[in-house]
């Protein structure tokens, strides 16, 4: 086992809500519980999840590798992930991409040197009229992110 009990009782709440025959149902809350706990999924803690869960370890990965929310290698402690779809790229998307690249100093898919922000494309977040839209560490949705309002996130993340 490579979670903490705490992670199991919360997998296994997760679990009751689906009858038995229907325990991978509750696969991607089981990835989400994984990776709150250690940062990403590694491979050895999706192969853990397939066990617990008793499902073949491939379908755990074609879940984890089929969503973005889900982190297959180490990131930083805040994972910055932005909308480049059409719509909030014509929004001001694109250009509070470019502000967030400048200002960490990284481009998509990297982290910064002190292993604080790594930052992401992000498919529709379902916020279009609010773009640009960031998401942070897939759990907090900002919206209208001018540069003035993304130089404040930044600040306070860093604390």
């Amino acid at each position: 086992m490579l979670l903490t009990e705490q992670a199991y009782k919360k997998i296994d709440r997760e679990l009751a809500k689906f009858p038995a025959d229907q325990r991978q149902s509750a696969v991607m809350a089981a990835l989400a519980i994984a990776q709150d706990e250690t940062g990403w999924l590694a491979p050895e803690v999706m192969q853990d999840i397939a066990d617990y869960i008793g499902m073949p370890a491939i379908a755990v990965q074609e879940v984890a590798t089929f969503y973005n929310m889900y982190n297959l290698k180490p990131l930083g402690k805040q994972k910055i992930t932005i909308c480049t779809n059409l719509p909030c790229a014509l929004s001001g998307g694109e250009k509070a991409a470019n502000h967030l690249k400048e200002k960490l100093g990284i481009d998509y898919r990297q982290t910064t040197a002190d292993g604080n922000f790594t930052l992401v494309e992000g498919e529709c977040m379902g916020a279009c009229g609010d773009a640009p839209v960031l998401l942070v560490n897939n759990k907090r949705m900002c919206s209208h992110m001018s540069n003035d309002k993304i130089d404040a996130l930044l600040e306070e993340l860093k604390k």
